[in-house]
């Protein structure tokens, strides 16, 4: 089985995992680079899974759909026309070509219907969360935000996260101005830097490395808090207020 990225808009990934014969597409924002690719490889797309309703991540799905009758797996929005399967959490999407087994995982936060799907190891989750950041929120609350990272933190640590955008230098500067002492930052900036110098993809990333440079992860952490209280000039004592803090300041880094 192997996973391989298609580039899309300014910075999009658009995930397909494959075998010789056949291959599922995730999130697809546009079509020509999925059409491309499955057809230098003679692969027959087995199904479609939507992480959320923005066009970046459905754009290509009717086009696609036009070349195959494949299922497509989403969440439970009518503004998602194409989609066949209307998925929350805890549903199971099997893909039995590939033998696939995905667990739907609810994670609202970005928007009030996003969701991720979760393959030991593997973990699409959309602009849910990123390497060493997370997406903005456009729709959901900071409780329901925080929620839903404390969801995904608690897969193993050796999960890959599998997410849709190439975000992740500028996600490190900004981690580093939260937590400018953490090594750990630094470290991982500085390999980041290297691979996109060479013109490499620096994902997937793995839950461990992400609890030791996702500031949106770490908001329990002391050095965390002590950024975003002063930051905010007050108090916070709930990791979701440190969060807010936090994804604010990002906002306008």
């Amino acid at each position: 089985m192997h996973i391989h990225a298609v580039s899309a808009f300014d910075d999009n990934y658009i995930w397909i995992i494959h075998d010789s014969h056949h291959c599922v597409v995730i999130d697809p924002g546009q079509a020509e680079g999925v059409i491309e690719f499955v057809s230098q490889h003679q692969l027959s797309i087995a199904a479609i899974l939507v992480t959320h309703h923005h066009h970046d991540h459905t754009g290509g799905v009717k086009a696609l759909r036009q070349l195959t009758d494949c299922p497509v797996y989403g969440p439970d929005n009518p503004t998602i026309s194409e989609l066949t399967h209307r998925v929350g959490d805890a549903d199971n999407v099997n893909i039995p070509s590939l033998g696939l087994d995905f667990s739907v995982l609810a994670c609202p936060g970005h928007t009030l219907d996003h969701i991720a799907f979760y393959a030991a190891p593997w973990l699409f989750c959309g602009d849910t969360l990123f390497s060493a950041g997370c997406g903005r929120m456009f729709e959901g609350q900071p409780q329901q935000f925080w929620h839903s990272l404390e969801y995904l933190s608690a897969l193993p640590d050796d999960t890959l996260v599998y997410c849709a955008h190439e975000y992740t230098e500028a996600n490190l500067n900004f981690a580093a101005a939260v937590e400018p002492d953490n090594h750990a930052i630094t470290t991982y900036l500085a390999e980041v830097k290297k691979k996109r110098e060479d013109g490499q993809i620096t994902l997937p990333s793995t839950l461990a490395l992400e609890f030791n440079v996702n500031p949106f992860l770490r908001c329990r952490m002391q050095s965390v808090k002590d950024a975003a209280q002063q930051r905010a000039q007050t108090s916070l004592t709930d990791p979701a207020d440190v969060f807010a803090c936090i994804r604010h300041w990002k906002d306008s880094f």
